[in-house]
């Protein structure tokens, strides 16, 4: 593990051009749990597994149980930036890191200082009404109790891609491009199985490709230097 990490240490000092990809596992060292997480509580009280509430089907349909499981299982307040995030804010600030790529939709590498941050899956930090697309700040979802409306009548849904939606196209071109760019990608907390977002790093063309996770991953084989580690416990010693 010490020479992974000195390895890790060497590329990142010898690199101008890093690109971060991330996923659920940077953010749960802040306290957000991955919320594809199933376990004998979450069936006693949610009727349909996470992937279904939080598809747009279900959203249009039942936007009340919706909502129920947003309040409990996504706006998680009062998490703080862990070491990855404010290590790779450094980076930035640097001039070493050109762009954060994450799954996530906390805004936590914004809030650690990290400016070029592009969110596959949008954020929890702005909404916007479903039928007139009017944009709203967040806490008229956060303070709701029920289901938001907006003053047209419809319903406010947070900036996030639901499961049946579309990557917004503008990130998916600039992520492509960053990662094509880089000479050096570290992809972290992820277990690249959520696509299209995983095959991202697949337009990556360099020789130092670094995979962060806990568990084992499809690309361990692919990549030039694999840590099963906590992402933020390896962050803090880079």
């Amino acid at each position: 593990m010490k020479e992974k990490i000195e390895q890790l240490k060497e590329w990142i000092a010898e690199s101008d051009n890093i690109v971060f990809f991330g996923g659920a596992g940077v953010s749960t060292e802040s306290g957000i749990p991955d919320f594809r997480g199933v376990d004998g509580l979450y069936k006693q009280k949610w009727q349909y597994p996470p992937e279904t509430i939080l598809s747009h089907s279900f959203f249009e349909r039942n936007p009340e149980e919706y909502y129920r499981f947003h309040h409990e299982k996504l706006a998680i307040e009062g998490a703080k930036p862990n070491q990855a995030h404010l290590r790779l804010a450094e980076l930035e600030r640097q001039g070493k890191l050109k762009a954060v790529i994450t799954q996530n939709i906390d805004g936590l590498h914004q809030a650690a200082g990290s400016r070029n941050v592009l969110e596959l899956h949008g954020t929890l930090l702005r909404a916007y009404c479903a039928r007139c697309r009017k944009p709203y700040p967040a806490d008229s979802i956060n303070q709701c109790a029920g289901v938001p409306r907006c003053d047209c009548g419809g319903v406010i849904r947070p900036d996030i891609v639901l499961y049946e939606e579309r990557l917004d196209d503008d990130v998916i071109d600039r992520s492509v491009r960053a990662i094509s760019d880089a000479d050096m990608l570290i992809v972290g907390g992820t277990s690249l199985g959520v696509y299209p977002a995983a095959g991202l790093i697949n337009y990556y063309r360099g020789q130092k490709m670094v995979l962060i996770n806990m568990t084992p991953t499809p690309f361990d084989n692919t990549a030039n230097l694999v840590i099963h580690a906590k992402i933020g416990e390896v962050f803090s010693q880079v």
